[in-house]
């Protein structure tokens, strides 16, 4: 679909929400559109519990009304909100070039990859109730921390606040408590992706990791677009994921191409500095999926899973700041000749993706002072 962004919840000049498809700089409204109550609902979630004949059936539909030229709605005049009902968040660490950058940073003397990584998609669950649509401020969080060459832990706002370039997806039709979703059966289960930043307090992060995974260092907020893009316009973006080696156990067995071609790139303050590809990711989508349920634990609609962060083997592929610095040993020059280590008080940080001709929309965050 030429300009198609995605599916999205939005409002005019205080109106209740509903449901609409961004094309371009412009919004199809759904509930106005006939076709049919889900898209008066205040979020995505009663359709995407349809499953994915309705998703397909509906895109031809939207397709023929753009193409007919159905009157779309200025981008400009709406509010767009969180599109979902998030229930559970669920955050990987796919890439290896991120593992791999952080396991020397922090283990310069060993093997970058712990035993498990090569096994198995590592994750974590999240805070559903933190995730914020693109264009929410992100309030500096508080913590404890402790360098190296502090006595004691100290509390006050982090000074090492990160970004987290991702991929996430979202889960259309859900499961039984119990039930194991199969990697074969992910493009019946999972609507569409959208983008992420995950934002990440690394110095709190450091000091509360010992020996349990992120907690306060990640809760306090992650940011999502504001539009759902469908996996089946993104048929022809699919391409051979990495190889990987050993071979994964049988239930993370998939065939078919189920890495993501999408160009994205993180803007800091006005300056490009990253920019990198989905394509990379060692642990595709199905693997995640079937990783996350094989033991019986159930997903619904709505649910995010989201890929970690997504870096590249080459110096300004790196996505995240902790990458991209080294750890703050590299500050990197913006275009307003300043420079960063870690993010600063009213920082402006936007994640975009493109699929071909295909916009994912983006994610956009300004970090606020501390609360203290």
């Amino acid at each position: 679909m030429t300009g198609g962004v995605g599916f999205g919840v939005f409002s005019i000049a205080g109106d209740e929400r509903r449901v609409g498809f961004r094309v371009g700089h412009g919004i199809l409204d759904l509930a106005t559109a006939g076709l049919g109550a889900v898209f008066s609902a205040p979020n995505l979630n009663p359709f995407l519990a349809l499953g994915r004949s309705a998703w397909e059936d509906t895109l031809i539909r939207i397709d023929q009304l753009v193409t007919g030229g159905a009157e779309l709605i200025p981008l400009e005049q709406a509010t767009a909100h969180l599109p979902l009902e998030i229930g559970d968040y669920v955050d990987f660490y796919s890439s290896l070039e991120h593992a791999t950058n952080l396991g020397r940073l922090f283990r310069p003397e060993a093997e970058p990859l712990l035993p498990n990584w090569r096994h198995l998609p590592v994750g974590y669950h999240g805070r559903s109730g933190t995730v914020v649509v693109s264009g929410t401020p992100v309030v500096r969080p508080c913590g404890q921390t402790k360098s190296p060459e502090d006595p004691a832990p100290r509390f006050g706002p982090s000074r090492r606040l990160d970004i987290e370039l991702e991929l996430g997806f979202v889960v259309g039709v859900g499961s039984h408590l119990g039930e194991p979703v199969p990697a074969s059966a992910f493009r019946d289960r999972v609507f569409g992706v959208v983008l992420v930043n995950d934002w990440s307090a690394r110095d709190i992060q450091a000091w509360e990791y010992q020996p349990l995974g992120p907690f306060l260092g990640k809760s306090f907020a992650t940011s999502i677009a504001a539009w759902v893009t469908p996996l089946a316009l993104l048929e022809d973006r699919f391409v051979p994921s990495p190889e990987q080696d050993p071979e994964p156990l049988p239930y993370l067995r998939v065939g078919g191409d189920w890495a993501l071609d999408i160009e994205l790139e993180v803007e800091l303050a006005g300056t490009v500095v990253s920019r990198t590809n989905a394509s990379g990711l060692y642990w595709t989508m199905p693997q995640q999926l079937a990783h996350a349920t094989v033991n019986g634990a159930a997903i619904a609609t709505g649910d995010l899973f989201a890929s970690g962060t997504i870096s590249g083997p080459e110096h300004g592929s790196e996505g995240s700041l902790i990458e991209l610095t080294w750890n703050g040993a590299r500050p990197i020059r913006l275009g307003d000749g300043s420079t960063r280590t870690f993010l600063e008080d009213d920082d402006e940080v936007v994640i975009r993706g493109r699929a071909g001709e295909l916009e994912l929309g983006e994610v956009r965050g300004t970090i606020l002072p501390a609360v203290v």
